[in-house]
């Protein structure tokens, strides 16, 4: 695993959860969270957080995200504005332009899209 500043988002378990999306689920809508949210089924629409979101493997995610971190590893179509950290890793992929200050894309991930590293 690379070493990345930040990287307890990974150590979350799903009791750290307030919130999270089941597999079976399919929501349309938008999305607002002040505290950590995993999604594991569909979302269409968007996503406005303060804390961190994590996208899960079989997860689907057609929508523009603002959170404080983002974990992918599922799929994301739409813009991600982290202020802290996006990381997607080898089982992810993001169709869509990500801003952050920091940004990680593990060996294997897929990224089509525009990437901007702010300070």
């Amino acid at each position: 695993m690379i070493e990345v500043k930040d990287t307890d988002l990974f150590d979350l378990e799903e009791e750290d959860f307030d919130t999270i999306l089941a597999p079976d689920i399919a929501f349309h809508g938008n999305i607002k969270f002040a505290k950590p949210f995993m999604i594991r089924g569909t979302v269409d629409g968007s996503i406005d957080a303060t804390s961190d979101l994590v996208v899960d493997s079989d997860a689907v995610v057609k929508a523009g995200i603002s959170a404080s971190r983002v974990l992918v590893r599922g799929k994301v179509e739409g813009n991600i504005a982290a202020k802290d950290l996006v990381f997607v890793t080898a089982s992810g992929s993001v169709l869509g332009d990500i801003t952050s200050k920091q940004v990680v894309l593990e060996p294997g991930s897929h990224f089509t899209g525009r990437c901007t590293m702010t300070n």
